[in-house]
């Protein structure tokens, strides 16, 4: 994949989280970092670095981008599952049958459903968008959820974005222009 040009969003899912078998939105988990990232740092773009403050999101972003200072965005946070975060996976409920519209509304217990998220975020997707269009590509390391969320802010339709799996380490671009973005690439993953 040929590096980002100008004008994109690159988002970039943490790699694989240390989370035990539980579900960690909030909960602040180390990364297991593969050893060798060159296929993932060829495809990535020469620019503006931002993470999510989670530990596993500035521990990917020093490992794939080294030597680059990184800015910190508390809006970027990992949706927050209330009760069920640290729980483990086996004892969450099954969320499978529900239509994405009741999905993206479900607010667990104490935590806050996906459109909260979405809401959240926007405001930090949108900075970044302008500041990709004004000065060039901007790398975010970030959630599943935050992807998504930029996903659905592309697509203007954020329970659509669940229908997108975003896997560890993974890259999503998105082009940024004046009324919007387009999305470029999704989920890619070095062969």
């Amino acid at each position: 994949m040929p590096r980002p040009g100008a004008a994109e969003l690159v988002m970039i899912r943490h790699a694989p989280a240390a989370h035990g078998g539980r579900l960690c939105g909030r909960t602040d988990v180390e990364a297991e970092i593969p050893a060798d990232l060159s296929a993932w740092r060829a495809a990535l773009p020469q620019g503006a670095l931002i993470t999510s403050p989670a530990r596993r999101c500035v521990a990917t972003a020093a490992a794939l981008f080294p030597g680059q200072q990184a800015g910190a965005d508390p809006r970027l946070w990992e949706q927050d599952f209330g009760v069920e975060d640290g729980r483990p996976f086996a004892d969450l409920p099954d969320l499978g049958p529900l239509p994405r519209d009741a999905l993206a509304a479900r607010r667990p217990e104490r935590g806050e459903s996906f459109l909260d998220m979405v809401h959240r975020v926007t405001p930090a997707l949108r900075e970044l968008a302008g500041a990709a269009r004004a000065q060039g590509p901007v790398a975010v390391v970030a959630h599943a959820g935050t992807v998504r969320a930029a996903l659905g802010l592309a697509l203007d339709d954020w329970p659509a974005a669940l229908a997108f799996e975003v896997a560890p380490l993974s890259l999503t671009r998105l082009r940024c222009v004046e009324n919007g973005m387009s999305i470029v690439s999704a989920n890619w993953l070095p062969a």
